[in-house]
């Protein structure tokens, strides 16, 4: 009976394993789309047009097309968007935004590499 049961426990572990490390790989992805939102935001609430359109380009190159990332985009974007313009706080510039978006890029890069054409 042990034995069964030492079996069914290292079948399970061993099919876990793949699918523990695709969640933790997702949840990096989403927290790097979230943050790529965040200056998205700041970048459409500063009319840093050219800024908010690289966290465009690079959303959707790199984010996985499903709800949830968009979603977690979306609303990083709104959330910044209006913590920018309710702050009356001075924008960062765009020099500043444009940094910030090139060390996400990295980011991305390594988390949610680009998929190859077929």
């Amino acid at each position: 009976m042990k034995s069964n049961s030492l079996v069914r426990l290292l079948a399970i572990a061993v099919l876990s394993a793949p699918t523990l490390g695709l969640a933790t790989d997702a949840d990096a992805g989403l927290a790097v789309v979230r943050t790529l939102g965040t200056v998205n935001g700041q970048a459409l609430a500063c009319s840093e047009m050219g800024v908010a359109a690289r966290a465009r380009q690079l959303m959707l190159a790199h984010a996985p097309k499903t709800p949830r990332f968009g979603a977690a985009y979306e609303e990083a974007t709104n959330e910044a968007f209006n913590a920018q313009t309710g702050s009356g706080k001075p924008c960062a510039n765009a020099t500043e935004l444009a940094a910030r978006i090139n060390e996400l890029a990295l980011r991305l890069g390594e988390t949610l590499p680009v998929a190859p054409r077929q």
